[in-house]
């Protein structure tokens, strides 16, 4: 699984959690309820925690971004996007097949 996250994105995360780009971690995780993509009953949370065993990330502008190996499961083998909507001024995440074979 890989993490992409656009320049747009990334100055959004900036601002939204006072974050300077100083090795912090963003973390995505598997959260009960929601309306998700992938998996049926469960969306995509953010917070700003400290990696206990990394599945996947994704180093840009001094922020690191991450999935816990332990949510892996919910992306389905697939990669995350992470997107800014100027329309809409929120994030947006896009899941796209992945082309690594699992592991």
């Amino acid at each position: 699984m890989d993490i992409h996250v656009s320049k747009p994105a990334i100055q959004w995360f900036k601002k939204e959690f006072n974050l300077e780009g100083n090795g912090e971690y963003v973390r995505f995780f598997a959260r009960y309820g929601g309306c998700g993509a992938v998996q049926s009953g469960f969306s995509l949370g953010v917070s700003l925690d400290k990696p206990s065993t990394i599945g996947a990330k994704e180093e840009v502008d001094g922020l690191i971004f991450y999935v816990e190996d332990a949510d892996l499961w919910y992306f389905d083998n697939h990669d995350l996007r992470v997107k800014y909507s100027r329309k809409f001024e929120e994030i947006e995440y896009e899941y796209e097949k992945s082309t690594q074979e699992k592991q």
